[in-house]
């Protein structure tokens, strides 16, 4: 047992044996060493130097009579008092209060990082009074001709939508998914961060994330997607200051507007029309919970991209919802599709797409950047649109297969431009390319119409003989696409049974030149090269051009520019651009029109067009199949709508079809129900009987036309449409319409309608028919292809000077075959005495001059003379009624339907 001894005592002592040693003294305070054994009590005499052993001889007693000695007042004597335990420190209190010593200095170490590591990363961001939310993207809200949403363009793909303008549970399915303390934590949810920490480490994995929706908001407003403590810092500071400058409203409408919901679509309107062809305002809960879901991997989760999974994360948002009260049990069960559905219904993009990246790529050209959303005011009409977008799909897919082909195009427009439908392929979702105004296609025969277009205008007639037969011109030798020839035919059979042979001739006579001059007029915009093959179509346009330069036949010859755009405004109502009626004017002469008219109307009663038929409506249109049949086309038009149609294969691979049998049964499909309601009008017949024309003056001598010297522009005379005889005129100074004046009472000529002032600075163009300036009688009766020149007695003159080619004999004739071409006239060929001809050589396209035939020989053809030697007979004056033709033989007209189609 241990005992508390005083120090006085502890001189001398012995130490128990079986006691434990005595704790060690303090540090700095002598330790005496303890000598002897312990003797069971304590010693009460301390001498210095008394025996050592606890006593001398006495047995240890004092000495007899003395006193013992002692330096100091004697210690009391009595019971030796048993020592109080010492109290000993728990060691499990010391580790806790140095667990928490330590942690408080971790704490303030790391507090002191933590705002070190906020300091330098903040102090990388701008200053504060500089933030400002970011402007949202614009977006083109595009709409058809009757209001309907086509769809939305820009970087977003749909417009911004407010908080108030949604049901309430499509920003509870965005809290509840996303941010359960989005109302009540202050940008930043520590506790949230807590959670995932302690979650990520009973894991060992990171298992989600603890940004808040504030936070996301900072990130997608600010900066990049980058995975870094900097940038996490940097998401933080901005998001405690959204939440210091705005409302949790105002924040959850910044998110719900800007956030990705895949498939190019961000925001919850661009979302919404993406994937259910409604509006956010009229979601229902259930696709709510489906657009929420798609948050995490918009890629992964959309129902487009995968339905199963699309439908388990719906499943997920709804018990959200439905465990912090935003919706009942009862109302989730009755949202959620179904798990062994396993599809969901989604909206197909279908051709109306193609009409919206059309529009969207004019937006530039016609309001330039574009800074805030706007609405565009289409001409599209929703039902001709999806009416277009089945007859073609449904070729596609009944007839593709069997003839080669997987790709078709429509256009269709009213006869002044104004698109009505586009369908730029079989499926937007498959294929964005506009094969209706992006590609370009050989357009084959649909390209003749132009040809025989310059052909009339240099005086041909539809009526006009031809030789369907071979022959080669610098190399090239067309031949027909069914190998036969059908000898002499009139130019309207040659363009309605598209014989190549016939085509070339016309271009290689009228020059490739005036065919391009031609196209370019009507509205082909695309590059060609003057070529005789041009004839056949060879150069590459797209079908949007090819189907409005049709519209002049079909309007009474006014050109046309395609329009699809009726106006544009700012989401606030401003006008921004409107459409105008502005064209180029007149482009067909009324004569030529009405031979064209004529023709083209025989391509589809008897010719490769016959496939095409419109019940009760007069119409007009050519067919084309390019080489190998690559590209099939039928280009048609009525008084009411022109329509194009293509059909082939992207790769340009060749195909079994031809333009009149699928794309003409497409063009009678879509044109039977476009037309459906409407009284039927027959096509301009080219009679301008009434009306007072104005015309540019020709100088003839050098067929340019005749410039005011006053005025420096081209002079123009007005003639009386039905008759092409001049008439005097007036300006109206009250109306600034030009009238036509009686010379008999000098009063305005009823009979004539008035023109505007426009006329006069777009007159229409000049076809051939030069006009003397004195008395406005025609002075030519046009061209043939000896590229010789009548004038209005069927005189022969020189088409450079006006002058006549046949004079005096003794005049200078040469009766040397090979003598140039002096003092106006021709030579003599020797063995008739009569001038000699000039004709081009087919095979090098020179000029030469050859014997005419007998007199005896000569047929008679409207009063002028008929070589038969020549490829085309010489061209009746235009305007004259067709007449019958002259063939070679009388079986000529059976053999050509014999050739061709069997008849």
């Amino acid at each position: 047992m241990d005992f508390r001894i005083s120090a006085d005592d502890r001189v001398g002592a012995q130490p128990n044996r079986g006691a434990k040693p005595q704790a060690r003294a303090a540090k700095g305070q002598r330790v005496e060493p303890s000598l002897g054994q312990s003797v069971g009590g304590f010693v009460d005499d301390e001498r210095s130097g008394g025996p050592i052993g606890g006593g001398g001889g006495n047995g240890g007693k004092p000495p007899r009579g003395k006193k013992p000695a002692r330096a100091e007042k004697e210690p009391r004597r009595g019971k030796a008092e048993t020592a109080k335990p010492k109290k000993r420190r728990s060691r499990s209190g010391g580790f806790l209060m140095g667990l928490l010593w330590w942690g408080f200095v971790a704490c303030l170490w790391g507090g002191l990082a933590v705002i070190g590591i906020i300091v330098y990363y903040g102090a990388q961001l701008p200053s504060s009074n500089s933030w400002a939310i970011p402007d949202r993207p614009p977006n083109i809200r595009i709409l058809a001709a009757d209001g309907s949403l086509i769809s939305n363009r820009g970087q977003t793909g749909g417009e911004a939508v407010t908080f108030r303008e949604l049901p309430q549970y499509v920003p509870a399915a965005f809290i509840a998914s996303e941010d359960r303390r989005f109302m009540s934590h202050f940008g930043v949810d520590p506790i949230g961060l807590i959670a995932v920490a302690v979650g990520s480490v009973q894991a060992r994995e990171v298992t989600r994330g603890a940004s808040t929706l504030t936070q996301q908001v900072a990130k997608n407003l600010f900066l990049t997607p980058d995975q870094t403590l900097g940038r996490k810092v940097q998401e933080a500071i901005l998001a405690i200051w959204l939440e210091q400058n705005f409302t949790k409203e105002e924040i959850l409408e910044l998110y719900m507007n800007r956030v990705y919901f895949g498939s190019g679509a961000t925001g919850i309107e661009a979302a919404a029309q993406t994937y259910f062809g409604v509006s956010a305002r009229n979601l229902s809960l259930g696709q709510a919970a489906m657009l929420v879901g798609i948050l995490p991997a918009p890629s992964a989760y959309n129902p487009k991209a995968n339905p199963q999974r699309a439908i388990e994360r719906q499943r997920l948002v709804l018990n959200s919802m439905a465990q912090e009260g935003y919706i009942t049990r009862e109302e989730a069960d009755a949202a959620q599709i179904s798990s062994d559905q396993g599809t969901v219904r989604t909206v197909v993009a279908g051709s109306e797409s193609y009409v919206a990246d059309w529009v969207e790529s004019l937006m530039t050209a016609y309001i330039g950047e574009i800074k805030d959303d706007v609405v565009v005011q289409t001409t599209i009409d929703w039902k001709m649109q999806k009416d277009a977008e089945f007859a073609v799909r449904e070729a596609v897919v009944n007839e593709g297969s069997k003839r080669g082909f997987t790709q078709g195009a429509l256009v269709a427009m009213d006869v002044n431009g104004t698109v009505r439908a586009m369908v730029g392929g079989v499926d937007y979702q498959a294929s964005q390319y506009n094969r209706a105004v992006t590609a370009k296609r050989q357009p084959g025969s649909t390209f003749k119409p132009f040809v025989y277009m310059a052909a009339m205008e240099k005086g041909y007639t539809p009526d006009t003989l031809a030789e369907d037969a071979q022959f080669e011109y610098n190399g090239w030798s067309p031949r027909n696409a069914s190998g036969k020839y059908a000898g002499t035919v009139t130019l309207r059979q040659g363009l309605a049974y598209s014989l190549n042979t016939i085509a070339g001739r016309l271009a290689i006579d009228v020059t490739p030149e005036a065919v391009i001059d031609v196209a370019t007029r009507m509205g082909i915009s695309s590059p060609m090269t003057p070529v005789p093959s041009i004839a056949l179509g060879t150069q590459e346009v797209n079908l949007l051009e090819l189907t409005s330069a049709y519209a002049p036949f079909a309007n009474g010859g006014m050109g046309v520019i395609p329009n699809v755009i009726t106006k544009i405004n700012s989401k606030d109502g401003t006008l921004l651009y409107e459409s105008s009626d502005a064209g180029p004017g007149r482009v067909v002469d009324p004569n030529v029109l009405s031979e064209m008219n004529d023709m083209l109307k025989t391509a589809v009663e008897v010719g490769t067009g016959r496939g095409a038929n419109l019940g009760g409506w007069d119409f007009g249109g050519k067919t084309g199949t390019s080489q190998n049949a690559r590209d099939a086309l039928f280009v048609g038009y009525t008084s009411a709508m022109v329509t194009g149609v293509w059909l082939g294969n992207d790769n340009d691979t060749k195909t079994t079809l031809s333009g009149g049998n699928v794309p003409a049964a497409i063009w009678s499909e879509f044109m039977t129900k476009a037309h459906a309601g409407r009284s039927p009008v027959g096509i301009p017949g080219g009679s301008y009987q009434g009306q007072l024309i104005a015309q540019q003056l020709i100088d003839p001598v050098t067929g340019q036309p005749v410039i005011d010297p006053t005025t420096g522009q081209p002079q123009v005379q007005y003639v009386d449409g039905g008759t092409g005889q001049p008439v005097q005129t007036m300006t109206d100074p009250t109306t600034g319409q030009v009238v036509a004046i009686d010379p008999a009472t000098g009063l305005p000529n009823t009979n004539l309608a008035p023109v505007g002032m426009g006329a006069s600075t777009n007159p229409p163009i000049q076809t051939g028919q030069m006009t003397d300036p004195t008395t406005g009688l025609p002075i030519n009766g046009g061209f043939d292809q000896t590229q010789q020149q009548f004038d209005a007695q069927g005189q022969a003159i020189d088409p450079v000077t006006g002058l006549p080619l046949q004079t005096d004999p003794n005049a200078g004739f040469t009766t040397d075959p090979n003598a140039a071409f002096t003092n106006n006239a021709a030579p003599i060929d020797p063995q008739t005495g009569l001038p000699m001809v000039l004709v081009v050589d087919p095979a090098t396209g020179q000029q030469v001059w050859v014997p005419s035939a007998p007199a005896a020989n000569q047929q008679q053809f409207q009063g002028q003379q008929v070589q038969p030697t020549s490829p085309f007979a010489p061209p009746a004056a235009v305007g004259q009624q067709p007449q019958q033709p002259v063939y070679q033989n009388e079986n000529s007209q059976r053999t050509l339907m014999d050739l061709l189609f069997g008849n």
